[in-house]
């Protein structure tokens, strides 16, 4: 009898504890759940107006990739590398291009279709065309690839001169493969680039749209739809989009196309000359008439400056501890732009061919004169 009680008061303390803490919990959950829960006789929900106009940006916005995406195209490129053991390995590489004219002809990177033995294009109708490589500029990364298709659309290539900061520009690609994707951004800045492969663009356009592997060789657009770029490399630690792309200006594609097209390689123009750029303080010690240009140490025989009777230094010197030639003519402009560096000549012949006139204002001692200088090509001339 001494145990029975005790044992009858612990099974009522553990029915007690779990009547409170299980079975009552869980009923009025079931309960709860059941009366929240209900099955309405028709659902309404909140809708939209239906054909909400676009606003302006919107509609600009589709009407520039409405316009430009028949000319974007996918490309892909195949090449054969070699493993450790010397074995053939295939490798596969894409990026983008877009359409010049109705021959098929089409705009890209350099760096897009290089070493490739095999060159794909993917249109925007999905309509696949084997490639032949028509010409390349490594040095300005590009390339211009030809497909045989009928009724190709090509892209409106517009003017990348007085490009401002802030303007708005579109890119169209295929980054990471997605084909026909368009970015918006504006022009960040306008600066000069080194490119990976060496290649070094004098003013290329930086934008914050985004741009992707994949994206190379794609268009950049400004809000009319013209092609004012051609996109090729991003600044960015993890390899994809940081808000800093770079395009190479259009005019600098526009200025070699006919040499890529009808020789299959550019003819840089050479003006036949070594320089030296003029300081101030150089010019005073010198005794030059202006504080500013680049002075001819030295002509190349034979070459355009020496036929249009340009003159290198007679006179033996030393800048530090490195010999010059004083003397010769002091090159100020090019064709009435201001001429203060090397790098400004570069970029003037960049803008020009092979066999294009330019006019060089130049100072022989303390006279002023202008004289027509046929180019010749870079390769004939150091």
């Amino acid at each position: 009898m001494k145990l029975v009680r005790p044992l009858m008061l612990a099974v009522i303390i553990a029915g007690a504890f779990f009547y409170f803490t299980t079975w009552r919990s869980n009923s009025h959950r079931e309960t709860h759940n059941t009366n929240w829960f209900s099955r309405p006789d028709q659902v309404e929900i909140t809708e939209a107006a239906p054909n909400e106009p676009l606003d302006g940006e919107e509609q600009n916005n589709i009407s520039v990739y409405k316009k430009n995406i028949p000319s974007v195209v996918n490309v892909t490129s195949r090449a054969m590398t070699f493993d450790f053991f010397y074995g053939p390995v295939p490798q596969e590489g894409q990026g983008s291009g877009f359409v010049i004219d109705k021959e098929g002809h089409i705009l890209t990177n350099y760096h897009v279709i290089a070493d490739a033995r095999q060159v794909e294009v993917t249109m925007h109708n999905r309509k696949k065309y084997k490639a032949t490589v028509v010409g390349t500029d490594p040095s300005h990364d590009l390339a211009v690839i030809q497909i045989k298709a009928p009724e190709v659309v090509p892209a409106v290539l517009g003017d990348s001169r007085n490009l401002q900061v802030g303007q708005k520009v579109y890119a169209i690609g295929n980054p990471f493969g997605l084909a026909g994707t368009m970015t918006r951004g504006i022009v960040s800045s306008i600066r000069p680039v080194r490119e990976p492969n060496g290649a070094y663009i004098d003013e290329a356009i930086q934008t914050d749209a985004a741009i992707n592997p994949g994206n190379s060789g794609g268009p950049l657009m400004n809000w009319h739809g013209e092609v004012i770029g051609i996109n090729t490399m991003i600044l960015s630690n993890v390899g994809q989009n940081a808000g800093i792309g770079f395009a190479i200006p259009i005019n600098t594609a526009k200025a070699v196309l006919n040499d890529l097209m009808t020789l299959g390689r550019v003819r840089r123009p050479a003006l036949g000359v070594r320089t030296i750029p003029i300081s101030p303080e150089l010019a005073d010690e010198i005794g030059l008439p202006v504080n500013y240009g680049l002075l001819i140490v030295q002509v190349v025989p034979g070459g355009s400056a020496d036929q249009a009777g340009l003159r290198g230094g007679t006179e033996r010197a030393y800048l530090g501890n490195t010999p010059i030639m004083l003397g010769g003519d002091l090159i100020v402009a090019i064709d009435g732009q201001k001429v203060e560096s090397e790098d400004d000549l570069a970029q003037m012949m960049n803008d020009h061919r092979a066999g294009d006139s330019v006019k060089i204002t130049v100072y022989r001692g303390k006279k002023k004169l202008d004289v027509t200088v046929s180019l010749g090509e870079s390769r004939q001339q150091v």
